[in-house]
């Protein structure tokens, strides 16, 4: 049944809505996902959260083709790669991208936490709450959902990701869940999107410049994330409940 034929209902739970979108979705492509997502589920409250690294091109195409003016949220932690703000603006204007918003943490916060900039030296988990967890917070009110660009092919917790699934109050979407590293490069190509200057450089994975190294594990793009610690995630897409406690 199209997507465009299945009526909502107003007493929906979550845990119903979540059964039925995977159901319906699970194996839909990624356009049909979002069109689902943004012109019949949740219209103008949902968000798109990217970091445009080394992938997300590809979503943000996806997303153009739907709504140009969705909101999109990047979160400018002050420790992206000068690259990646070129990067930024090349997407925007190749795209006709038009509400793309700009996240910081909180000024007085940031004074306090980190003067000098150097808390990723001392405590990783602190840092990215400082600069992407506790910015996003505010960021996402009046959305009910948001997209990510999280693949299963990128490993650790994210393998056995869902296209819809619901975490600390709203749900998320996953619309490239199944793509492959193939499909990736297929579509980047096949659409003739620009990289991400680093990707050319050994990073297959971008982050803030202070914890992203050049992956030296070809099978793990994301190995050069927090290279030699114990973390994979910056906290985003982990559950408030899963979270370290960082003061």
């Amino acid at each position: 049944m199209p997507y465009s034929a299945i009526a909502l209902s107003i007493d929906e739970t979550v845990e119903a809505r979540l059964d039925r979108l995977n159901a319906e979705l699970r194996g839909a492509s990624a356009q049909t996902v979002l069109r689902a997502a943004l012109l019949r589920e949740w219209s103008d409250q949902v968000t798109y959260v990217s970091s445009f690294g080394a992938e997300s091109a590809v979503m943000l195409a996806l997303i153009a083709d739907v709504d140009p003016d969705m909101p999109i949220l990047f979160l400018e932690t002050g420790m992206h790669f000068p690259q990646t703000l070129d990067y930024k603006q090349t997407l925007i204007e190749r795209l006709g991208l038009s509400n793309v918003r700009d996240i910081g943490p909180d000024a007085a916060e940031h004074q306090a936490s980190d003067p000098r900039n150097t808390l990723w030296k001392q405590d990783t988990d602190a840092c990215c709450s400082l600069r992407k967890v506790r910015p996003l917070a505010p960021a996402l009110e009046g959305f009910e959902a948001w997209i990510t660009g999280r693949k299963r092919f990128h490993g650790g917790a994210r393998l056995n990701l869902p296209v819809f699934e619901f975490a600390d109050g709203r749900f998320k979407i996953n619309p490239m869940a199944s793509w492959t590293q193939e499909d990736v490069q297929d579509y980047l190509n096949r659409r003739q999107l620009p990289k991400h200057p680093l990707v050319d450089q050994g990073y297959p994975s971008i982050g803030c410049w202070p914890c992203t190294r050049p992956a030296d594990d070809p099978d793990d793009i994301r190995a050069g994330r927090w290279a030699g610690q114990d973390k994979t995630e910056c906290g985003l897409h982990v559950d408030k409940a899963e979270r370290p406690r960082v003061f």
